[in-house]
């Protein structure tokens, strides 16, 4: 099947972006075999770039949502994707930031920040209050305790985000765990340098794939704008 190969799918994979509404249903010969029209290479291809950029649920979600003649759904998750990114280089900085910091010392004028309970925390990286303290009992977090429930200061919310960019990286918790006791113990910047050089490269590689899916997108959409 011409349409897999120029994708290096198998027609196997195509029946069943097919059969998931990915791409639209094809039409069928007398003797039962499917014809796939420009239309569908069109989809295809906007389908397999935005999975590069997006992922496979958020890919998935925006071509349910064209084919379906939601565009408006399809835009806003375009949007909430561009926003968790722009979040993304916004803690990568702000980690890179720490590390000066823990490694020169705050100065001593800075007054703490006002302390954040569970729920506002777990609010503020779209995790759950179960997820931090799950990484409480692995070492990532040590929250100060009130006579009634967790409390977190800045730097535990700085540890927090380290943590759950490390996550969206993939690194397991035993890593971040390690990473998350160097920023402590403030021994050198130099490896958790490196470790940022290559997040901003990361986020950087994901941004252009992204824009690389929208660009195929737009092109489907384009003759029906």
């Amino acid at each position: 099947m011409d349409l897999a190969r120029a994708h290096g799918l198998s027609a196997q994979a195509v029946r069943n972006y097919e059969q998931a509404g990915m791409i639209p249903p094809a039409d069928r010969t007398a003797s039962g075999y499917r014809v796939y029209t420009d239309d569908h290479a069109g989809a295809l291809a906007a389908y397999v770039a935005l999975i590069a950029g997006y992922g496979y649920r958020a890919a998935g979600e925006i071509m349910k949502s064209v084919l379906g003649g939601d565009l408006p759904t399809a835009l806003a998750v375009l949007d909430a994707a561009h926003v968790q990114l722009h979040r993304d280089r916004e803690t990568v900085e702000r980690v890179a930031s720490a590390v000066v910091l823990l490694v020169s010392g705050p100065p001593a004028t800075l007054a703490p920040e006002e302390p954040v309970s569970i729920g506002v925390l777990a609010h503020r990286l779209a995790v759950t209050p179960a997820t931090l303290r799950k990484w409480e009992r692995v070492g990532i977090l040590t929250p100060a305790r009130s006579r009634t429930a967790r409390v977190y200061y800045s730097d535990d919310v700085r540890d927090a985000e380290l943590a759950h960019l490390l996550r969206r990286g993939g690194y397991p918790l035993e890593h971040i765990a390690t990473v998350i006791a160097q920023v402590h113990a403030a021994g050198g910047p130099g490896p958790l340098a490196a470790s940022i050089d290559q997040w901003r490269e990361r986020i950087t590689a994901r941004g252009r794939a992204m824009l690389t899916g929208s660009a195929r997108l737009a092109d489907y959409l384009s003759p029906s704008i």
